[in-house]
């Protein structure tokens, strides 16, 4: 995701939240610093001034545009924080579709990020959860709605106030709660209604008929009483001062008297209409729920049917996006970038590798074609100025580089050296050696060339200068020279044009030119330019490039046949033979197939172009021995 696009990562309708819901974590101070940022594969990671305040994160190119907005900013409330796996100092922050990848300068950075993120949702997940809380014990509980009326107005009614005393002509189906298309939950509150009155209404019959058994139970007992008062024909008298006679119609009358006043004015026949209403409708309640299980059950069936079937889809969709995102090249975050843990295989790196290379050859050509170049000359400081190593604080290790390659990359390839030749085109070859650390490929490669013309002073010289860098060297995005040191000896700061989906280099080195002083006549003519790589204040590493670490050396040996009879010495009697060894660390994790491809195909391009460039600015020049 570009900067230029990275205002949108919370602008989808799901984000748009009040202001409110993106919280003002109260009490929780701002967090601000640097952190280098994704944009896109092109620029790589590009550090950002990221501010965590309120809940929101937000980033700005530099801390000195603050006040001139954010370039883009995220919600916390929604978003997903997650360290990567293998990366130490990375974390992505992503919410809905949009991701940031944000990489801290070291592991202990990224987890203070971490932690100040989590401290701010929690606390606005606290507010929230307190606000939540207080609004939910405000609000009233609404009653359950059902054909009754509500639970607690039918637990009010008494069992005489029933279903059949507030509706004439009562009938189990004909109630609106009866009817079918009501909730389960709502069946269910009416059945617990039913249920307390049907309770209700037991206990009223029970307690009915535990009078009519009380009642029978005393009728007895002054039947028996009447019989032994006939027995002895003497009248009795009942506590309620009324006489018993011994006639029918005293004993019809004790009869009567007894049986009504026993049942306590209960009405039997509507306590049983409204018990055989109360079931009746218990039944029709208990048909509807189960109806309504049913249809459910049939719905969430047909429900299921559907996820599967979207699932089975979408795994189709899953497949053949995967077989297509194979087929194409990767153009998506940090984890398809170079590097150990790259979701790219080896072959998608190597194809993706060879396109960007051949698009940049063809773009150079174009260039050279259109581009009329200009006749530029540099004073040429005197032989002896390049004698020594001159008087600096890295004079010794200069000559100690010297001194190493004048030894050891004049040696013959043969042997037990173990050079392998890989590269052959007329004088030139390439040589090889397989060299693995730790997973990085250190193959260090030695190329033996001969040009016809030149001296080995002049292909040092155009080699050294950087007036002239720009004209042969195309792999160059940009350099500066960070500090001369003498007249012979220079720090250079020097980017390389990148090659997606391999990151960034950059190199900070020392370049040295050197003529080599013998003692025997009878050797040739000498030259050497050495390139290695140092540290420097002013160039320190960024997150932007892979650092890389060189070892180089142009060594230049001049020849020169005799010309015949008293003829001056023309450029047809000279030959320069070049050796050139380079030992180079990449850096950083990449496919050892892809660089020893890149390694084979790049140097010889590289010396053709390098050397054809040198006869041609020497041509009909004086020749500078």
């Amino acid at each position: 995701m570009s900067d230029n696009q990275s205002w949108n990562s919370s602008g989808s309708e799901e984000d748009l939240e009040p202001k409110e819901e993106c919280g003002h974590a109260a009490g929780v101070a701002e967090f601000s610093g640097v952190l280098s940022k994704w944009t896109n594969y092109i620029h790589g990671w590009q550090d950002r001034w990221v501010v965590l305040k309120n809940n929101t994160l937000s980033y700005y190119k530099s801390q000195d545009e603050t006040e001139y907005g954010c370039r883009g900013s995220l919600c916390l409330s929604k978003a997903v924080i997650t360290p990567h796996e293998f990366d130490e100092c990375r974390l992505d922050i992503s919410v809905n579709d949009s991701v940031w990848y944000l990489r801290a300068q070291d592991p202990y950075h990224r987890n203070q990020w971490i932690d100040s993120i989590e401290l701010h949702r929690s606390i606005r997940a606290g507010r929230t959860e307190r606000g939540g809380v207080q609004g939910s014990s405000l609000a009233p509980s609404a009653p359950v709605d059902s054909g009754y009326g509500s639970e607690s107005s039918l637990r009010r009614h008494g069992s005489m106030l029933s279903l059949t005393s507030a509706t004439s002509g009562y009938s189990a189906t004909s109630t609106s709660s009866f009817k079918k298309g009501h909730s389960l939950r709502e069946k269910l509150a009416e059945m617990e209604t039913f249920r307390d009155i049907l309770c209700r209404q037991v206990d009223t019959l029970q307690k009915y008929f535990d009078s009519c058994a009380n009642a029978e139970s005393r009728d007895e007992l002054q039947r028996d009483k009447i019989v032994e008062d006939d027995e002895d024909d003497f009248p009795s008298t009942r506590t309620d001062g009324e006489f018993l006679h011994n006639n029918n119609g005293s004993r019809e009358k004790l009869f009567q008297s007894l049986s009504l006043k026993g049942i306590n004015g209960i009405d039997f026949k509507g306590e049983a209409i409204t018990f055989k209403a109360t079931t009746a409708g218990i039944l029709a309640t208990l048909s509807h729920c189960i109806d309504l299980m049913v249809k459910r059950e049939d719905s969430w069936q047909k429900r299921l049917e559907k996820e599967m079937e979207k699932r089975r889809r979408i795994e189709e969709s899953y497949k053949s996006a995967l077989i297509e995102l194979k087929k194409k090249s990767h153009f998506g975050g940090p984890d398809y970038e170079e590097g150990p843990n790259s979701l790219i295989n080896e072959d998608e790196f190597f194809d993706a590798v060879e396109a960007a290379l051949d698009r940049q050859d063809k773009m150079e050509e174009q260039s050279q074609t259109e581009k009329t170049r200009i006749q530029r000359s540099s004073p040429v400081p005197p032989g002896d100025v390049y004698s020594s190593s001159g008087s600096h604080r890295f004079s010794d290790k200069v000559e100690e580089m010297v001194q190493n390659h004048m030894t050891y990359s004049l040696q013959d390839v043969g042997g037990d050296a173990n050079w392998q030749l890989v590269v052959e085109e007329g004088e030139m070859k390439v040589y090889r050696r397989e060299v693995e650390e730790n997973g990085i490929v250190l193959d260090p490669l030695k190329a033996t060339h001969s040009v016809k013309g030149v001296t080995g002073h002049e292909v040092c010289h155009f080699f050294w200068d950087t007036a002239y860098r720009n004209d042969w060297e195309t792999t160059i995005e940009n350099f500066n020279v960070v500090e001369t040191l003498s007249d012979n000896a220079m720090i250079v700061y020097q980017t390389h044009k990148r090659v997606w989906p391999a990151s960034q280099r950059d190199v900070l080195y020392l370049s040295a030119m050197r003529k080599i002083v013998t003692n025997n006549e009878n050797d040739p003519d000498t030259w050497l330019v050495c390139n290695f790589s140092v540290d420097h204040d002013d160039a320190q590493v960024s997150s932007r490039c892979v650092r890389a670490k060189i070892n180089i050396a142009m060594i230049c040996q001049t020849l020169v046949s005799p010309p015949e009879g008293n003829r001056e010495i023309s450029r047809d009697n000279i030959l320069c033979k070049i050796t050139y060894v380079a030992n180079v660390n990449p850096g950083g994790w990449a496919p050892a197939s892809v660089l020893r491809a890149v390694a084979k195909r790049e140097y010889p391009k590289f010396l053709k172009r390098f050397t054809s460039y040198v006869q041609e600015k020497t041509a009909g020049k004086p020749i500078l021995f």
